[in-house]
């Protein structure tokens, strides 16, 4: 549970700006705007700092309530600029589209990949199977998590696949993740843009109906994970 204890606004509007961001692709001014339409004055840096500061803690408690995933997974990496210079917004799903985990990093390497890699499974389990791009990096990465399997005495290795086609659906799931974030005329710090990239994922997730309760609807499947 979330606790708003204290707070100057109701729970129930902080939670509805957050939601409205991360799913709808808004400019802060733009929230203000339709906010002040519904007799909500607040002002755009303080819709900044809730986004900021409640969108990771409520996709952490979403992680607990996601169904099973499948252990094929798809992984790539696209670009979200922050501070005027592109990042590197690794991402993965599974072979149905389920969304698996995400990492903003300032650096495409082996190093990068590795860490990636390493919160993927510990947040989803091992993979059987992972089809990547012809990235030496991404390639790399997994091939340490076969060497960390192989040191610790295990014979049952992940299968690396480099197949290009069968990488289509991540690289279309990225088409959302883009189409949120245009909007907010890039991020300013790296921090925020990891925070709020957190809350894109989760209405997306909410979206993609991985959550239960798949009958309400998108905000009030959020306000579940909240509760």
């Amino acid at each position: 549970m979330i606790n708003l204890k204290g707070m100057h606004y109701p729970k129930h509007i902080i939670l509805f700006a957050v939601f409205f961001y991360v799913r709808y692709g808004v400019s802060y001014r733009d929230l203000e705007d339709i906010m002040q339409e519904r007799g909500v004055n607040v002002d755009h840096a303080t819709f900044n700092r809730w986004v900021v500061k409640y969108s990771p803690m409520i996709a952490q408690l979403a992680k607990k309530k996601r169904k099973p995933t499948s252990p094929s997974w798809r992984m790539d990496e696209t670009y979200i600029k922050v501070k005027g210079r592109w990042c590197y917004y690794y991402r993965a799903i599974d072979k149905f589209g389920v969304t698996l985990d995400f990492m903003l990093s300032e650096h495409r390497d082996e190093e990068a990949a590795t860490r990636f890699f390493k919160k993927t499974i510990e947040n989803n389990g091992w993979p059987d199977k992972v089809v990547i791009d012809k990235s030496g990096a991404n390639y790399a990465g997994l091939m340490n998590i076969n060497t960390v399997l192989f040191l610790h005495g295990l014979t049952c290795f992940i299968d690396i696949f480099q197949v290009k086609y069968l990488n289509n659906i991540v690289e279309q799931d990225h088409r959302f993740i883009k189409k949120i974030t245009k909007p907010m005329m890039n991020f300013k710090a790296f921090h925020s843009a990891s925070a709020t990239l957190a809350g894109i994922e989760l209405a997306h997730m909410i979206r993609k109906k991985q959550f239960k309760h798949t009958d309400l609807s998108d905000y009030h499947q959020f306000l579940e994970l909240v509760a």
